[in-house]
């Protein structure tokens, strides 16, 4: 699967989208009209808007050149956080136009504004027919919480550390978010202290330019060039502090053990049973020395590092490169893989034997670029595509025809719906040129991230119910 961000030069000032959305009007008078990539065309004078109301949150920010990977860190501002604003801080790096010019991002995005809708209108009993409920909203909802009814932008404050060559994918660990990985286009894994970076910036309340920042120099703890060849699949345990899995482009799979608290040790006989490109990986959430991978050659591998070098199960998950996997860390049998062909299937990890294929979805028209179950509904996950789509599924949901019925009688004077969306389908997310990497919010349910070459979006979808208890709310 091509990776790369070409042209980066050209997108880089492109980050200033508020875009999003699923919907496009050309004239106000008509109804609403759902649009479909692949599916629908512009006309002349057309133009895709954003529907607001579809968002309890939603803004877009970069950081200079495009960035094909990034990761949210773990803080310290509260385990469930659902009121606003919020306060957010990730890492990313970059693919720059010229090698030298490459860096870790290590930011924080704050004060950023949202309001809060319930999942379904309010109906009044003493209402005649009740479709003024789904014209309108109480005004205390659509104003933000803790601000102006008008959306702000967040402040964005970023330091840059210099990094040799442009990063494929980047993580941080779960258990120490300030130390984190990054798989480098030159076909070095390094690892990278950031404390003092993160210090400053939970220190500091000033907006800093992404033009004006000081591009620091810092030495990383630990450089592996191991590896034969670059690569994309890297993941910290989230069982074994320091516990670190790196793949590359030809098929191998490293062990990194810490050895202190500044320091690894990796194992100089890789994990072989891939017969192509590893493109992903992810350790088990419940057995610590239980990891899956997938490739190039169409599968997907589970192994036990306890058991050798070669896989204790394989997977023929797809007829196309498996691109992203994603392990369900609430339901721990399942695992999502996304493919080259713009499909993703959901595997039970019960059902090896067999066919372990439970969910098979064909909704997007090219490759599936990143997968990633929700950190709090095990049913629901979200998906991004090279054809400029994040969708968001709820796999618990069936198709109910006498609900569906009454729903479109409800809106089909305001919203045209197209005829053949999947039940599963909660919410379709466009706007994003060149979809790279999604992921959620542990912390803040119903956020999500994603980055494209246009830059990033955040976006908290209204559709998405909160039943969590809120402790700023």
């Amino acid at each position: 699967m091509a990776r790369s961000l070409k042209n980066p030069k050209k997108r880089k000032n492109k980050g200033s989208k508020k875009g999003g959305g699923a919907s496009s009007s050309s004239i106000p008078s008509l109804p609403t009209k759902v649009w479909q990539p692949g599916v629908d065309k512009l006309e002349e004078g057309e133009e895709l808007q954003c529907d607001p109301s579809a968002y309890n949150s939603l803004h877009a920010f970069h950081i200079g050149w495009p960035c094909l990977s990034f990761d949210i860190l773990h803080d310290q501002l509260g385990l469930i956080r659902t009121g606003f604003p919020q306060t957010v801080y990730c890492i990313a790096g970059t693919q720059a136009e010229k090698a030298p010019w490459n860096y870790i991002g290590v930011f924080k995005l704050s004060k950023i504004s949202g309001k809060r809708r319930d999942l379904v209108p309010k109906r009044h009993d003493d209402d005649g027919d009740g479709d003024d409920d789904m014209d309108s909203e109480s005004s205390s909802d659509d104003e933000e919480e803790g601000g102006e009814g008008e959306s702000q932008p967040p402040v964005l404050q970023l330091h840059k550390v210099a990094h040799e060559g442009g990063v494929n994918r980047i993580r941080a660990m779960a258990q120490n978010p300030h130390i984190c990985a990054s798989w480098a286009d030159t076909g070095r894994v390094q690892i990278w202290d950031l404390s003092a970076d993160l210090n400053a910036l939970a220190e500091s309340e000033a907006d800093v330019s992404t033009g004006g920042s000081t591009l620091l120099s810092r030495a990383p703890l630990i450089k592996f060039g191991g590896h034969k060849d670059e690569g994309y699949a890297l993941d910290w345990s989230p069982l074994v502090s320091g516990r670190l899995l790196s793949g590359d482009c030809k098929n191998c799979i490293y062990l990194w053990e810490p050895s202190s608290s500044a320091t690894w040790n990796v194992d100089p006989s890789p994990f072989i049973g891939h017969t192509a490109s590893v493109e992903d990986l992810q350790w088990s959430p419940t057995e610590p020395d239980v990891f899956a991978s997938c490739s190039v050659d169409w599968t997907i591998a589970i192994w036990d590092a306890r058991r050798g070098k070669s896989p204790a199960a394989v997977i023929k998950a797809h007829k196309a490169d498996v691109n992203v996997i994603s392990w369900n860390r609430l339901a721990s049998c399942m695992i999502a893989s996304g493919s080259d062909d713009g499909t993703f299937s959901i595997h039970d990890l019960r059902q090896l034997q067999g066919d372990s294929r439970v969910a098979h979805f064909e909704y997007h028209k090219l490759p599936i670029t990143s997968i990633e179950w929700s950190p709090h509904e095990p049913s629901t996950l979200a998906v991004s595509s090279a054809d400029n789509q994040l969708t968001i599924w709820d796999l618990s949901l069936e198709k109910d025809e006498e609900e569906e019925a009454e729903f479109k009688a409800q809106i089909k004077e305001k919203v045209d719906v197209p005829e053949d969306l999947p039940p599963q389908l909660l919410f379709v997310h466009q706007g994003q040129k060149d979809l790279k990497e999604l992921h959620w919010h542990g912390q803040i349910p119903g956020m999500l991230m994603s980055t494209a070459a246009d830059g990033f979006n955040i976006l908290m979808p209204s559709n998405i119910e909160n039943t969590l208890p809120s402790e700023n709310s």
